[in-house]
């Protein structure tokens, strides 16, 4: 009969506590609790992390969930924002304001040091942007606008050189308007199948995921390969006002949005299927999120009937976790 010794090479070690930091697959043996544990992947989840310093709606964002900035939004009860943030995995800071205040606006970029935003809205008087403003570190400039201008749109870009401007509404109507950055001039692209506004996207400007989206609210799903939409699978639950965060068209994670109420849904995309994961801490819709599939932050977005939420969740997946041998 084989035994832990002969395969592994050495004994189970005993500890009165867990150890701090278990690598996966570690065994040990708890002489206070006098179980065998191990140390295991478990499923993904959120947790809570700082909040925004200015609670806010429809705001832009860029970056990774250690390295994000946050500009723009509608802070209540109706004030377009010209207030960005930035992130460093801990804490929001406030930076130098955008040149034009505005929400419903979408951003791409890196990190908190080079990103791109474009689009957006104000009220009142009710004005529709093609704004497109780059973000160096230290100072916004307003660089070459988009052909058509749009609020509620989405994006996709790893960097600030090079992003999609997704969507969005004209006054009126909804549109599938694509447009692809250069880091100096936008061009357009073969439009979506299907046009809406408040939907969510990720990825780059050869390989994007387009989800959710209103009017009514949809579940469509679109892919992206740097030349042609594609309708893929659809999102489990329809929904309007999500975020999204994902490398490329075949990891994704889409959060938050809006059914008949404020939703804290979560769902991810393996480059075929959607399946529902754990849910947001706070539901809320109108968010924004960055960051990939495996690691995402979500921050900011409308939590009816109350005000504008600062709240930043951090996404983790898989997370570790400390298992404890059933003998029975």
């Amino acid at each position: 009969m084989a035994t832990y010794i002969g395969t592994h090479g050495g004994k189970v070690q005993d500890y009165t506590t867990d150890p701090d930091n278990p690598i996966i697959g570690q065994v040990w043996y708890n002489t206070t609790s006098n179980a065998l544990k191990f140390r295991a992947e478990g499923a993904g989840a959120w947790s809570t992390g700082n909040s925004l310093n200015t609670a806010r709606g429809e705001l832009a964002g860029a970056g990774t969930q250690t390295s994000s900035i946050a500009a723009g939004g509608l802070v209540p009860p109706n004030s377009p924002s010209i207030t960005a943030e930035q992130y460093n995995g801990t804490n929001w800071t406030e930076v130098n304001d955008l040149n034009t205040g505005r929400y419903g606006l979408k951003g791409a970029g890196a990190d908190n040091t080079a990103a791109v935003v474009f689009g957006g809205f104000t009220s009142p008087p009710d004005t529709t942007f093609n704004n497109t403003e780059t973000w160096n570190g230290t100072n916004w400039t307003e660089v070459n606008n988009l052909n058509t201008a749009r609020f509620h749109l989405a994006s996709a870009g790893a960097t600030n050189t090079a992003a999609l401007a997704i969507g969005g509404y004209t006054v009126p109507p909804v549109t599938g308007a694509t447009e692809s950055w250069n880091g100096t001039n936008w061009t357009e692209v073969n439009d979506l199948n299907t046009s809406r506004r408040l939907l969510a996207a990720n990825g780059t400007t050869t390989s994007a995921l387009a989800y959710g989206g209103w009017p009514p609210n949809m579940d469509v799903t679109e892919s992206w390969n740097g030349t042609n939409w594609t309708e893929v699978n659809d999102l489990n639950t329809a929904r309007r006002g999500l975020s999204g965060a994902g490398a490329d068209n075949t990891a994704a994670l889409a959060f938050g949005g809006y059914i008949t109420a404020d939703s804290a849904l979560t769902e991810e995309w393996n480059g075929t299927n959607w399946t529902e994961v754990a849910d947001l801490t706070t539901a809320r819709n109108v968010l924004a999120g960055t960051g990939t599939s495996t690691a995402a932050l979500g921050f900011g977005g409308n939590v009816a009937p109350g005000p504008a939420s600062a709240a930043t969740e951090e996404w983790t997946n898989p997370v570790l976790v400390t298992k404890t041998v059933d003998t029975d």
